[in-house]
């Protein structure tokens, strides 16, 4: 019985290697056939170009949400001295008149 399980033991070890070359085998066989070649300098140049122009594009928007807030922190600002203000009273009930001697 020992026997009969050491032979099944092997006969999977066996059939786990044999799969696992030829999945290497054939993907190896694929990569190779697929190879496509590098990216002529021109592209490249291209590409760092639009690299640059996002990074500058993302630079003034980070710029423009900053002022935004800014904007948005000073409306609240004024908002709510506006609104302590009206809750105070405004003039006293005295005569207004010039009080420079003439």
């Amino acid at each position: 019985m020992e026997l009969k399980i050491l032979e099944l033991i092997f006969s999977f070890s066996a059939g786990m290697v044999a799969l696992g070359c030829g999945t290497g085998i054939i993907i190896t066989f694929i990569k190779r056939r697929s190879k496509q070649p590098l990216p002529a300098i021109e592209l490249t140049s291209r590409l760092d170009e639009i690299v640059d122009r996002l990074t500058r594009l993302e630079t003034a928007i980070d710029s423009t949400a900053v002022e935004v807030e800014r904007i948005s922190e000073a409306q609240r600002f004024t908002a709510r001295v506006l609104a302590e203000r009206s809750t105070t009273p405004g003039l006293s009930d005295k005569v207004r008149g010039s009080t420079t001697p003439h």
